[in-house]
């Protein structure tokens, strides 16, 4: 028995580490690609990220034949395999990013402040840091300073017509109003 348990772990391992060198693979498209366009980074990832993703796939199916059914790593196999048409959308659209680590830290925030939000009053309140929380988060995503950004936004708000309202999303905002030092 304890051969088996020890022809599993190294299974197990032996699987992992190489489903961690196909990611780093993907990774290594993304970061060859990080400083292109749109268009180019999509052609990129249709030339070289595809046929990885195509390649792992057919390597989680072998694992899968390989792992008894209850076996973690063919639970995680599993999710993969049952994930498989949302974890190849990135290779569709050159603007999407691989992961979602940049939204994960940004909730991040908000999990940990969410003892704090405990106290906002009531619905409206949470509503209003929750828009807040999401407004500063995008400021921060695009190197806007969330304080200027918002003095200036709640100064002019009043008097900007609705159909400018998306002049003042951060982004389009940080176009029109270089910082100090920039």
């Amino acid at each position: 028995m304890a051969g088996i348990i020890a022809a599993f772990s190294c299974a197990e391992g032996r699987i992992a580490a190489e489903a961690v060198a196909w990611i780093k693979r993907l990774y290594a498209v993304e970061e060859r690609g990080k400083s292109s366009d749109v268009a180019a980074r999509l052609a990129l990832r249709q030339k070289e990220s595809a046929p990885i993703l195509s390649s792992l796939k057919e390597r989680l199916f072998v694992w899968h034949d390989q792992l008894l059914p209850k076996h973690p790593m063919a639970e995680a196999v599993g999710y993969l395999l049952n994930q498989w048409k949302e974890l190849n959308v990135f290779a569709t659209d050159g603007a999407l990013p691989l992961d979602n680590n940049t939204s994960e830290r940004e909730m991040k925030r908000i999990v940990l402040n969410r003892k704090n939000s405990l106290f906002v009053g009531n619905e409206r309140g949470g509503q209003t840091a929750a828009i807040l929380s999401s407004l500063t988060s995008t400021c921060r995503r695009h190197s806007v300073d969330p304080r200027r950004h918002l003095t200036q936004l709640l100064t002019n708000l009043p008097a900007t017509p609705i159909s400018q309202l998306e002049r003042w999303l951060p982004d389009h905002w940080k176009r029109r109003n270089p910082g100090p030092s920039e």
